[in-house]
Parts: C-alpha cells; sequence; structure tokens
C-alpha cells in the first residue's frame, strides 16, 4: 500500500528491479502519448470548487499536526507515525494513493518502499522530481497487515485530503488505485471503467491510474499506467 513544478512497496519477481519497470526517459514521454480523452465522472457542483468552501486549517503544516494528533478512527491504535503527505506546496500535480505501508508508517514518509521507487521513477520520466509534487494518501496511518481501509477509515480521514486538495489547488489530480479512485469519485467501478477518462473533481481534472504496488505485482499493467501519467501530464501542460 501506503493522489509547471515538475519530481512510492511489492515486487513484480525477485530478477525484476523498480529501474526495470519504469517509464522511458523524460525526454521522451510525448513520443506516442495518447490524446486526452473525453469526460467521465464530475464530483462536485460548479460552485464547490476546490477551495471555495471555508477550511478548518489555514496551511499544509497545520493538516499534517492534526492528522498527527487524530485518534478518529482504529487505524490511529496501530501506526508508528501519521504520514499527511509531503511535497510541493504549489504543485500542479497532486498525487492520492490508498494508505501507508510498513515502511511508510516507520519514516513517517509517504511512498518511500519500492512502490514508491518506482513512482519516483515514473514521474522523473514525465519530468518531475518528488518534490515538485505533492504525494499523500486517502488515509494517513497504516492499516493492519495492510488491508484495504474500511469505510469509516476513509472518512475519518477525509477532512484531512480535502483540505489538502483545497490549499494546495492542483491542476491535475492522479488518483493512484481503486481505493483513491473510490475516495475521490465516490464509484466503485473498476479501474478499467475509470481510466482513460478525464473526471472533475471540484473542478480539477482526475485522472484514475493503477497503484505502483499493482504494477510490480503485474508488469501488464506499466503500459495502461504510463499512458495515464501522460495524460495527466498533458493536462499539467495545458
Amino acid at each position: 500500500m501506503s493522489g509547471a513544478r515538475p519530481r512510492a512497496t511489492a515486487s513484480a519477481g525477485p530478477e525484476e528491479s523498480p529501474a526495470a519497470v519504469t517509464a522511458p526517459a523524460a525526454k521522451d514521454w510525448r513520443v506516442g502519448a495518447p490524446p486526452i480523452p473525453g469526460p467521465g465522472l464530475t464530483i462536485g457542483e460548479p460552485d464547490g470548487r476546490l477551495g471555495a468552501a471555508p477550511l478548518a486549517w489555514a496551511t499544509l503544516a497545520d493538516v499534517a499536526k492534526a492528522a498527527k494528533a487524530c485518534t478518529r478512527c482504529f487505524l490511529a491504535q496501530g501506526r508508528a507515525n501519521v504520514v499527511p503527505g509531503e511535497g510541493n506546496p504549489r504543485a500542479q500535480l497532486l498525487l492520492v494513493g490508498e494508505g501507508p505501508g510498513q515502511t511508510e508508517d516507520q519514516t513517517g514518509r509517504p511512498f518511500v518502499g519500492r512502490a514508491g521507487e518506482l513512482l519516483t521513477g515514473i514521474l522523473r520520466a514525465i519530468g518531475f522530481e518528488r518534490d515538485q509534487v505533492f504525494i499523500c494518501n486517502v488515509v494517513k496511518c497504516r492499516p493492519p497487515q495492510n488491508r484495504k481501509p474500511l469505510p469509516d477509515e476513509m472518512a475519518s480521514c477525509s477532512p484531512f485530503l480535502e483540505a489538502q486538495l483545497a490549499l494546495i489547488q492542483p491542476k491535475v489530480i492522479l488518483a493512484l488505485g481503486a481505493t483513491a479512485a473510490e475516495a475521490l469519485l465516490g464509484s466503485k467501478r473498476s479501474l478499467s471503467d475509470l481510466r482513460l477518462k478525464v473526471h472533475s473533481y471540484r473542478g480539477t481534472p482526475l485522472v484514475v491510474t493503477y497503484h505502483p504496488a499493482a504494477l510490480l505485482r503485474n508488469p501488464n499493467w506499466k503500459k495502461p499506467t504510463w499512458d495515464d501519467v501522460r495524460i495527466a501530464r498533458q493536462l499539467v501542460e495545458r
């Protein structure tokens, strides 16, 4: 486990390093890139754009402080560290994953295990370093045995995620995996149904793709993911 200021934990096989499943070099990302697809789901009314509603916290540091003090759900009992998220507070691209894994729980940072290494490589392949984007998760504490977060756990963490989105106001949101897509779009449709569309989250374009850990389990999803992230990259430039 663990969504123009272009900067991640399992394995596809014992011989295949994260570098082996990254995308081509950054200078080549436009070659063969798919066209920007049509619209998908729309979340939020036109007047409910990111940042339009009053916020409980004034800064990302305030959000992180509140998350670290949170005991709203069961996940608080087993955590070593809260993992609020990190990156550029003015990022144009914001990535949302599912939740922290073991390494993330130990370090307090998102996407720092093997899937994190892969994500870093993917970002570099489209011309971003990690400190140029913002990376966070639907839940800020590690679920036991890396299971999927329960609905009440996601609901308990949603104010933090919503505040991060509103404070950063990214140009594009990239949802990594089905849990992130469900949390943001309110839909339990399959990834195959949600991919290759430009959804709208409170007025912000949102692209859905596979979680990096899924790519390590199934290399057949590398190419679809590469297409998805290049769609997101094009939207940043648009």
